[in-house]
């Protein structure tokens, strides 16, 4: 058994390990399983080979461990423990990376301190494993590189020095320290039972010391997971050459640079099993494809003559789908489709988005795929909430963000849900979106519950809300760690007990107790972060960067033969149909990790590894993967966003087959062939049995029993430019939620603004005095701060006012001349009898002059023009009218002088119509009654008859389903209910 092993490209890997060790097992008593002692690089890999060995009868297991984690192979006693953990080595690294921060603020913001100090931690711990000297950093030759590496450079010499005196036993260190323990007690008491390397690629150093002392034990074996053997022994050896450039992105790289160091050829690596390959001619059109950049010019000479090509190509399906949601139905599709032919089927991607995509598309099969990566902790359920809550805390409650919370899964899980739920939605309907308000809190919610016909007394319910709208923005803002976790954990089981006793779910499933647990380390690690204070905001990032890395497999039970693999899952097993998915560069292989600390060339003078490895990584998974049964080869040509950049190993299998000549290009198109089938087939299913014909252009006409008795000045624009809105509003009775993300837009202004002026009209009655321009101000200071909680906005409207101050006050000093504002914002209703119908009205502002009066009206944007006025904006018009039939109750019937608006934008305009006077008054008397009667005699409603804009939008447009047709479309008469 002793030796170096390989298997080549194509094999189950676990399935073809564990017949090979029961094969030179046979013979020997059940109990020689038990004594071997098996080391391979994943707990999925250990599983797999668990699985293995026990589908083939019974049988005792091995000692599995992994090649990562050496302590248990040591004697009782001399395991080495770290003196810290994981977690809180990187706070307390944190702390050193803050102060860097603090003393030279140029390098990146506070808010990085966490982020920086994760990836120093990967650093230090890289150095300990590749075994670097301390004066490695200070052999870095800096006098070319700029400034920043530099300071970085220096700043690692301290932490290191700080590291080394501190004395603190890492866990790198502590595993480091385990192998060279091991190694020492194996050369001084070597096993006699078997060890055995199992799958690993020795891309690490601790890895290949290891394997070098398990090859030197009695019964020490390794087995090396996917060798080419198809290359030839020239371009071999290139991989490795000392005065070549190095080859380190190759996917062989690591076999090559293991068996240069044991002084090994691959003639000198037997076979460990006898399982064939699934596609030879396939693994030796990838291996040329894949060969190193220098040496492409082998595709000249061993292309023409590559045999097979059919052969190879038969099994490959390359598909080049027009988005990530194309590529995502048709890999879903053919997932499908294989395991309606009893086949097993699996994608591997590491593009997360794109798996969650087809198993989103899988859900329409009801299919629920084997996912072995999980779900991310922090798009669980208790997740969320904790990283919803952790960015609400210490800042004032917004209404959207307070919608979210209360509607959370788990919030209210140890009270009545149920009813919780009815009064969140009572709170959102009628408070948070009908007032509106941005900014709940307690004042408000009180106010909503008095300030009602039937006052509503406080319940549970309601002392809880008010409770927690009191504890979020109470909660620290700037704190040390600790606290900001222990208090953090007080609102959340806040939160989930609800009005009840306990908080029911939130730890008890499977998401839940690994969103404690790491709450808990967090909270043990906390005093390393010390006693700085740090904000709420940089809690959160802390915290979302830890639920981040976390996963959690859903409890419920997938379908065993549709699985979706990352790329690590390639080295573990296979399947009858294998689609790697996601094949563009940046994704697969994705960009090398961005290392802050070092560059290329500092990590290469100090013996690092260099950014290449993570590549050659992903590039010997893509040859593993690509050597199944049966693959797909596919990838998106445009995200939403940009024109994607094909993987270079396609590229490198496309130019091949290109190069070859008319077989080549055959297989080439035959692959394109069978992709194009699989998207059209998948575009299929999202295609409608028949064609729906696009709706007309809306134009409903009432029955005689129903007319429009009763619109408001403003609505009858609405009525001239866009009748349909008119109708929905009311005669269907429809009207739109208010949003309930609100922000300082033109109608939260227009209500500061008409409250300011009629906040002034009241104070200053009459002429106005010197300090007009500052009483006029604080009337708008007071109306904003009301109307407006955002404090950018409101000094940014106040300056855009102190910008017409000057021009107001001129033409207000004016107007006061002439009348005063008596009536301001007053109420009306005309009652004309033929048609029946009635006009409302709500003045902004009426002086009275005396036997006449002056109607103005505000505007926070443009006045309407003179056309828009004669032909569209009647407002002021049948605001006139009124007055001078005695529509309003406290205006004695007066004719109307003047009307005007005015425009309080950019910059103060006034605007009016021409030749105003009791004709024009009569005209628009005229006008509208006519306008009236023809909707009453059948005149039907049309959608958006007249828009003022092309970019005019209603509240209507969906259920006009504005789209399906447009402005130059002609009407269809709709009739609507009978008699």
């Amino acid at each position: 058994m002793r030796g170096l092993f390989h298997e080549p490209m194509g094999v189950d890997f676990s399935t073809t390990f564990a017949a090979g060790l029961r094969a030179r097992l046979n013979g020997q008593p059940p109990e020689a399983m038990a004594r071997v002692t098996l080391l391979v690089n994943t707990t999925r890999m250990a599983r797999r080979i668990e699985a293995a060995l026990a589908a083939s009868g019974a049988t005792l297991l091995p000692r599995i461990g992994l090649v990562s984690d050496l302590a248990p192979l040591l004697p009782p006693g001399d395991a080495p423990v770290a003196g810290i953990a994981p977690l809180a080595l990187r706070l307390r690294l944190t702390r050193l990376v803050a102060r860097l921060l603090t003393s030279d603020p140029s390098l990146a913001p506070p808010s990085a301190a966490f982020d920086l100090a994760s990836s120093l931690t990967l650093l230090l711990a890289e150095m300990q494993e590749e075994g670097m000297d301390a004066d490695a950093l200070t052999r870095i030759e800096t006098g070319d590189l700029s400034i920043h590496w530099q300071r970085t450079l220096q700043f690692l010499t301290i932490a290191t020095d700080w590291l080394t005196e501190d004395g603190t036993l890492t866990p790198a260190g502590a595993q480091a320290l385990s192998l060279d323990r091991l190694l020492q007690h194996w050369t001084e008491r070597p096993p006699a039972d078997p060890v055995i390397v199992a799958g690993s690629t020795a891309s690490r150093a601790p890895t290949r010391r290891l394997i070098g002392a398990v090859l030197g034990l009695p019964q020490g074996a390794v087995v090396l997971p996917g060798l080419d053997t198809d290359m030839p022994d020239d371009a071999w050896a290139s991989l490795t050459d000392p005065d070549g450039p190095g080859q380190q992105d190759h996917p062989q790289y690591r076999h090559a640079a293991l068996l240069t160091s044991l002084t090994k050829t691959r003639a000198q690596t037997p076979r460990w099993g006898d399982g064939a390959p699934a596609a030879p001619h396939r693994n030796r059109l990838i291996s040329l494809a894949l060969r190193p950049a220098p040496a492409t010019d082998a595709w000249r000479a061993e292309g023409p003559d590559l045999d097979g090509i059919a052969e190879a190509c038969a099994g490959v399906t390359l598909l080049t789908a027009p988005s990530p949601g194309a590529e995502a139905a048709a890999i879903a599709t053919g997932l499908r489709a294989a395991l309606d032919q009893g086949r097993t089927a699996a994608l591997i991607t590491p593009d997360r988005t794109l798996s969650r995509q087809v198993a989103a598309q899988l859900d329409r099969w009801g299919i629920v795929p084997d996912d072995s990566a999980g779900r991310p902790l922090n798009q669980s359920a208790p997740g969320r909430l904790l990283l919803h809550s952790a960015e609400m805390r210490g800042q004032p409650v917004e209404s959207e963000a307070l919608t979210i919370l209360l509607k959370h899964p788990l919030t209210h899980v140890g009270g009545d849900r149920p009813a919780h739920l009815i009064r969140t939605r009572e709170l959102e309907v009628k408070l948070l979106r009908g007032r509106p308000l941005a900014f709940p809190t307690r004042a408000a919610l009180d106010h909503w519950l008095t300030d009602r016909k039937v006052p509503q007394a406080y319940d549970d319910w309601t002392l809880w809300l008010s409770d927690l709208l009191d504890a979020i923005p109470a909660q620290a803002a700037l704190a040390p760690l600790a606290t900001h976790v222990v208090s953090h954990l007080s609102l959340i089981e806040m939160l989930a007990k609800g009005t009840g006793g306990d908080t029911g779910t939130l730890w008890t499933d499977t998401a839940g107790h690994e969103v404690r647990r790491v709450l808990d380390r967090l909270s043990q690690a906390a005093p390393e972060r010390g006693d700085e204070l740090i904000t709420a905001r940089d809690y959160a990032r802390i915290l979302g960067a830890l639920l981040s890395a976390e996963e959690v497999r859903d409890p419920f039970s997938p379908h065993p033969e549709v699985m979706i693999w990352g790329a690590l899952e390639a080295r573990v097993r296979t399947a009858d149909l294998v689609i790697l998915g996601g094949l563009n560069d940046d994704v697969w292989p994705g960009q090398p990790t961005p290392d802050p600390w070092l560059n290329r060339t500092m990590r290469r003078d100090a013996g690092l590894r260099l950014p290449d490895r993570s590549i050659g990584l992903s590039a010997h998974d893509f040859q593993q993967a690509a050597a199944g049964p049966e693959i797909w080869l596919s990838r998106a040509s445009r995200t939403s966003e940009a024109d994607t950049v094909p993987s270079r190993w396609l590229n490198r299998i496309d130019g091949l087959l290109t190069g070859i000549g008319p077989q080549g290009d055959a297989a080439l198109n035959a692959m394109r062939a069978r992709g194009d089938r699989w998207l059209s087939l998948a575009a299929q299913l999202d295609k409608p049995a028949k064609r729906i014909e696009p709706a007309p252009r809306p134009a409903p006409q009432l029955p005689p029993s129903v007319a429009l008795d009763k619109l408001s000045v403003t609505a009858i624009e609405t009525l001239i430019r866009d009748p349909y809105s008119i109708y929905a509003r009311q005669i269907l009775r429809l009207k739109a939620i208010p949003p309930l993300r609100q922000g300082p837009d033109a109608r939260v202004r227009g209500q500061a603004v008409h409250d300011a002026m009629e906040r002034f009209a009241q104070a200053v009655p009459g002429p106005l005095p010197e300090d007009a321009p500052a009483q006029m101000r604080q009337a708008l200071e007071e109306a904003l701060a009301l109307w407006t909680p955002w404090p950018g906005p409101r000094r940014l409207w106040l300056g855009k006012f102190d910008r017409i101050a000057a021009d107001l006050i001129a033409a207000e000093t004016t107007r006061r001349t002439l009348g005063r504002p008596t009536f301001v914002e007053r109420g009306g209703a005309l009652r004309f009898d033929d048609p029946p119908f009635t006009l409302t009205a709500r003045a902004d502002r009426i002086d009275d002059r005396g036997h006449t009066v002056a109607i103005y009206d505000y505007k926070t944007g443009p006045a309407p023009s003179k056309k828009q006025q004669t032909h569209f904006a009647k407002q002021l018009l049948l605001e006139a009218l009124m007055v001078t039939e005695g529509a309003f109750p406290d205006i004695p019937q007066r004719q109307v002088e003047e009307i005007r608006y005015l425009s309080l934008g950019a910059k103060y305009a006034e605007a009016a119509p021409d030749d105003f006077g009791p004709d024009l008054i009569a005209a628009t008397r005229t006008e509208l009654l006519t306008l009236i009667r023809a909707y009453a005699d059948g005149q039907p409603l049309r959608a958006r008859l007249a828009p003022d804009l092309l970019t005019y939008a209603s509240d209507y447009d969906q259920l006009s389903r504005f789209g399906e047709w447009s402005d130059t479309d002609g009407a269809t008469t709709i009739p609507v209910g009978g008699e």
